[in-house]
């Protein structure tokens, strides 16, 4: 088992990573009966995106000695209805240090094949960005 979900109240939930402990709290969304106090499930997704990237990303890079430390993913999620869904995820990387064409090819391609982006929905549109210094 990965993780233990615990539902909270107020459209509230608590979610425990068994391996470490570490936990985070989900919200419903504002524009869906929801606080918006926290992530909510599709913002997780969308982050999680993001975090599978950067962290394949960040495997490859230590075989490069290409130091990604500092490098940031600014996520905006789209959401459409009927049925209520994910449509598109936008995630716009900036590297704070400089890189030569060859490891930046190597780098955004990983990206490209992180396990999240082969398990989204191919209907969900998948708009990623490298600004590179």
């Amino acid at each position: 088992m990965t993780s233990k979900v615990t539902y909270l109240g107020g459209l509230r939930t608590k979610n425990v990573h068994l391996q470490s402990g570490n936990s985070f709290v989900t919200d419903a969304p504002v524009d869906n009966n929801g606080k918006g106090e926290a992530f909510s499930s599709t913002d997780t997704v969308a982050t999680g995106f993001a975090n599978c990237m950067m962290t394949v990303m960040g495997i490859k890079a230590n075989g490069l000695d290409y130091n990604m430390e500092g490098t940031t993913a600014e996520v905006s999620k789209h959401m459409a209805t009927d049925p209520r869904r994910i449509s598109k995820i936008e995630v716009i990387f900036n590297f704070p240090l400089e890189a030569d064409a060859k490891i930046r090819k190597i780098l955004e391609h990983t990206a490209q094949t992180c396990p999240v982006h082969y398990s989204l929905h191919p209907d969900i549109e998948k708009a990623v960005t490298f600004n590179w210094k």
